[in-house]
């Protein structure tokens, strides 16, 4: 035991789950023959009954939802196809009918959790010592589906911390229906996929280095006329080829919106369970440019697929594949700036371990070294990251979690060479922060977990949540921390 002292001093602050924050979701009940049934009724109805409806809708829902109206002519369109050939349709039956195809989804009703901190991408307008910071967390509603929102606020020269006002509303993005691809990433998606042949490879060449989705699918139309009979290569690879496009789009937020007004919830097929711990790292590449990254689980109800989601300004999103033999299992954390010309991840490749990975290419990742086994008591189930490492002059901080006897969920710290970051120099041999007994209550009993922290005036700020249900914030100083962790230097 350490006679060195070090204590995480908890804040006055928790974020609970709030059941009132809805979005408005498409809503298709039962199969084709029940839809056309509800659009009949609907069309049935007399003018005046539908206009006096639609009024008690919009005076109803308008106050949960900025754009009502908007939402009703979007879900219109979704159901448009099955309405009856030459029918005329004035604008508030349209409404009134996509108010018949949408529901409402309470996005953080079962839990507000697991939630990382980045510093905002504009700093501006702040007094010296004082940092603008962006807040992600998962919220987990009906079905336990998962998807990420945001809070803001500033953190002042005593790093006390202000959050921004919360607005009532929250509403989704819209996805760019058009989006931009890379043909060298795509080609080099396709060969990791095995579907990478003179098939592929005929598609991809009648198409500029960067695409859009109107070009793939122009070439791939091409490709069927030239087989108008069944070929099934050409049909297997044109599923693949749409797979990997749909799973790589992009989302784009009205610029008008508040940081706590944006939510983004399960779009593709491989995360349509949910969107799981975002891990987000502001990423400084070697020529200055600044992007956001987060790493995240998506989660189709089968298979679990480590994803990567990319931004400037958390306004507009671009959703990308990762790929490559390493890229398995939970919990991958980005290090925020390349080490030695590549690109650094913490990984847990076999659910049990932890290992560091290195690449030349942010979207492709084939080394896994093994980094750390279970150590200590506390950790004996399992060890993994609690989001990207922090850098200081003395080594790469990396908060982790432990699990131990009763799947009970630590915060632990480990201290990594700062140019070999395969290199452990310290660890702490108990837990940073542990379960209290007003925390250990929950949807997931006895769970403490952070997504990923900040460094800011000498202290480290950990966001965390309690039991899978909700969250708050804890801060050690770093020179307390470093001194530990040097004190329990590990031997090579």
């Amino acid at each position: 035991m350490f006679e060195l002292s070090l204590e995480a001093r908890r804040k006055e602050v928790r974020f609970e789950s709030e059941p009132s924050r809805v979005i408005a979701r498409p809503y298709l009940p039962g199969g084709e023959v029940r839809i056309k049934h509800i659009i009949k009724r609907v069309l049935d109805l007399s003018d005046e009954k539908t206009n006096h409806l639609l009024e008690d809708l919009v005076a109803d829902f308008s106050k949960r939802h900025k754009n009502i109206e908007q939402i009703f002519k979007k879900n219109f369109a979704a159901v448009k196809q099955w309405i009856p050939e030459k029918t005329l349709l004035s604008a508030e039956r349209q409404c009134l009918l996509g108010a018949y195809f949408t529901h409402e989804y309470s996005v953080q009703s079962a839990a507000f959790f697991n939630p990382s901190i980045v510093s905002h991408p504009d700093q501006s307008h702040l007094k010296e010592g004082c940092l603008r910071f962006i807040l992600s967390f998962r919220s987990t509603g009906e079905g336990h589906i998962s998807s990420i929102e945001f809070r803001s606020g500033v953190i002042n020269e005593n790093n006390d911390i202000t959050f921004d006002p919360v607005s009532r509303y929250v509403e989704t993005p819209g996805v760019i229906e058009n989006p931009t691809y890379d043909k060298h990433v795509f080609s080099l998606k396709l060969e990791d996929m095995e579907a990478k042949h003179k098939i592929s490879e005929e598609i991809l060449q009648a198409l500029p280095d960067q695409f859009k989705l109107n070009d793939l699918q122009g070439s791939i139309q091409q490709k069927l006329d030239k087989y108008p009979d069944p070929h099934p290569l050409l049909h297997e690879t044109i599923e693949k080829i749409y797979w990997l496009a749909q799973s790589n789009y992009e989302l784009k937020f009205r610029s008008d919106r508040r940081i706590s007004e944006r939510a983004i919830f399960p779009v593709s097929e491989n995360e349509s369970r949910g969107i799981e711990d975002a891990r987000f790292v502001r990423f400084i590449e070697d020529d200055g440019e600044i992007n956001y990254y987060a790493t995240y689980t998506a989660y189709n109800g089968f298979d679990i697929l480590p994803q990567l989601l990319e931004t400037k300004d958390f306004f507009k999103f671009k959703i990308r594949t990762l790929n490559g033999k390493a890229v398995q299992n939970k919990g991958m954390a980005l290090f925020p700036r390349r080490i030695g010309g590549k690109y650094r991840m913490i990984s847990r490749q076999d659910g049990e371990n932890m290992y560091i990975m290195a690449s030349d290419n942010l979207h492709f990742w084939h080394e896994a070294k093994l980094l750390q086994v279970p150590k200590y008591p506390w950790e004996f189930v399992q060890i993994g990251n609690c989001g990207p490492p922090l850098e200081t002059d003395a080594g790469w901080i990396l908060l982790t979690h432990g699990v131990g006897a009763m799947r009970r969920y630590c915060i632990g710290a480990y201290l990594l060479d700062l140019e070999n970051p395969a290199k452990v120099i310290g660890q702490l041999p108990e837990p940073l922060l542990s379960p209290t007994e007003e925390e250990r209550e929950g949807y997931v009993p006895n769970v403490l977990y952070t997504c990923g922290a900040i460094i800011h005036n000498d202290e480290v700020i950990i966001p965390y949540s309690m039991s899978d249900t909700a969250s708050g914030i804890a801060v050690v100083p770093v020179k307390q921390l470093l001194a530990r962790l040097q004190a329990q230097a590990v031997s090579s």
